[in-house]
């Protein structure tokens, strides 16, 4: 899946929580519905059998609950994509990635190889399973692992064991540490910990720029990797580098026509926006230009990072450049020229919040939004719950404006053709339900420590919390509807009026 990612250490977050972000965006033929669930321990699968790849795994018999975001209709499998477990821990998958020939050629993909002819006949060939995929990541690691470490080494367990069909990078979080792995052909894999004062941007592309192996292969305080990992680079010629520091985005990764037209710019994009000063980015003169297959994986915000922030990087359209679709400015030709960010395609967003100054019953936040980025809203929903609201779970593939998800997409289907008209309703309803969110939060956050609730006695208030934010949500996207039907309305190309005459 085409996605986007932002990662937040504790130190350059305005809170010093711990944030994990990403945009999942479907692909370019169609759309997928998506819809939040709970996943008590009693529903989670002992056995687990993957759609796409028929690989069948055995899993422990003492799950947690999580959160999940899974696709609404099912018939490619789960997709949880993103979630929080009962121990506060995160995690987000998948970020899709590129890689390059000589990565394939070395360690291939693992893919489903269908059977050939029939049972008894002298050729038949049996079915091979394919590997682990998106479809798969959170559902057989987030249940299980305890930190975003222990999540780091399960995953890469499992795709040493049974390899990938696919090029992802996954997030873990907890309270203390952000990190981001990587897999590198069908079963090596390279993780990093996000620096606690960093951010991250990741745009569909291998990201991680620096990578100090004899770490990963030692104590491991900010790298992980496969064990066989540096035999694995020398034996097939990866490392790329001049002076012996490897870079995995060279040795692993892509820089394609289509990576600098689809991938890159939006890093370039966010860059810009989180650190306006701190380079030239526009212009003959520009350290940093859309194409520049050198913009950092990670650096220091020239401000702490909010939830907002988030929001509105993983929503640009290229604002304030010649590149934005919506522009009345600058030469058509530059118009539209680069992937945005906030693309007709985004399925849902998931922002995770751990916010280390609170009781761990309501420390987990899940902010969640649907559809079109450039026309949505955030809504905060506590993660210590035991059923996600109606609202928010109830999406099928019956278009309709009682479910969130499509009432959403209908928005920003209206909404796009007039984008000038209905801009500022739009903006006032993302400023007013996220503000709606934070004072909800800052009560029951105040009953919940002040009453001294243990984190199971606190799931019943904050799911009533949740299911207070939703009615709100749902009021006020409602009125962004109406607003939104009757301005499109009026701009029908049919319309006339006696006065036209």
């Amino acid at each position: 899946m085409p996605c986007t990612t932002i990662l937040v250490g504790k130190d350059a977050s305005y809170d010093g929580s711990t944030i994990i972000a990403r945009n999942e965006d479907s692909g370019s033929l169609g759309f997928c519905p998506k819809r939040m669930e709970v996943v008590q321990p009693a529903d989670q699968p002992r056995h687990y059998r993957s759609v796409l790849s028929h690989l069948e795994v055995d899993l422990p018999d003492d799950p947690l609950r999580y959160t999940s975001v899974p696709n609404a209709l099912g018939d490619e499998g789960v997709w949880a994509e993103a979630g929080v477990n009962s121990l506060n821990v995160a995690m987000s998958a998948t970020e899709t990635l590129t890689t390059n020939e000589r990565v394939l050629g070395a360690d291939p993909f693992v893919e489903l190889r269908p059977a050939h002819g029939q049972p008894g006949d002298e050729d038949f060939e049996p079915e091979v399973p394919g590997g682990i995929g998106e479809e798969d990541m959170v559902t057989l690691v987030l249940p299980y692992v305890t930190s975003a470490r222990e999540g780091v080494e399960r995953l890469g367990g499992l795709l040493e064991r049974y390899g990938t069909y696919e090029m992802n990078g996954i997030a873990f979080s907890d309270v203390d540490e952000v990190w981001w792995l990587e897999t590198v052909g069908g079963h090596h894999w390279i993780a990093r910990r996000v620096p606690d004062d960093a951010y991250v941007t990741m745009p569909n592309q291998l990201g991680i720029d620096a990578f100090d192996l004899d770490d990963a292969l030692g104590p491991q305080e900010s790298f992980m990797c496969s064990p066989d990992l540096r035999e694995f680079v020398e034996e097939n010629h990866l490392d790329l580098s001049l002076d012996g520091r490897l870079n995995p985005r060279d040795a692993f990764g892509s820089h394609s026509d289509s990576d600098h037209v689809y991938n890159t710019p939006r890093s370039w994009a966010i860059q810009r926006f989180l650190n306006p000063h701190s380079n030239i980015w526009d212009g003959p003169d520009a350290d940093f230009r859309p194409e520049d297959d050198d913009i950092p994986w990670c650096r220091v915000p020239e401000r702490k990072v909010t939830i907002e922030d988030v929001k509105y990087a993983l929503s640009l359209h290229y604002q304030g450049t010649p590149f934005d679709p919506y522009a009345h400015y600058g030469s058509p030709l530059e118009r539209g020229k680069y992937r945005p960010i906030g693309i007709n395609r985004n399925g849902q967003l998931s922002v995770i919040q751990l916010r280390p100054y609170e009781p761990e019953a309501c420390r987990a936040i899940q902010w969640l939004a649907y559809g079109s980025n450039v026309f949505n809203a955030l809504v905060a929903l506590y993660a210590n719950v035991d059923a996600a609201p109606d609202y928010l779970a109830n999406t099928t593939g019956r278009v309709t404006s009682e479910s969130f998800y499509w009432e959403n997409r209908i928005i920003a289907a209206l909404a796009d053709a007039h984008f000038n008209e209905c801009n500022a309703e739009v903006e006032r309803y993302q400023q007013r339900v996220p503000a709606s969110c934070y004072n909800v939060l800052a009560r029951v956050d105040r009953e919940v420590a002040e009453a001294g609730l243990g984190y199971e006695e606190a799931a019943g208030a904050l799911g009533r919390a949740n299911e207070e934010i939703c009615a709100m949500l749902r009021k006020e996207t409602d009125d962004l509807l109406a607003k939104t039907l009757d301005t499109a309305s009026l701009k029908m190309r049919n319309a006339f009026a006696k006065e036209d005459a």
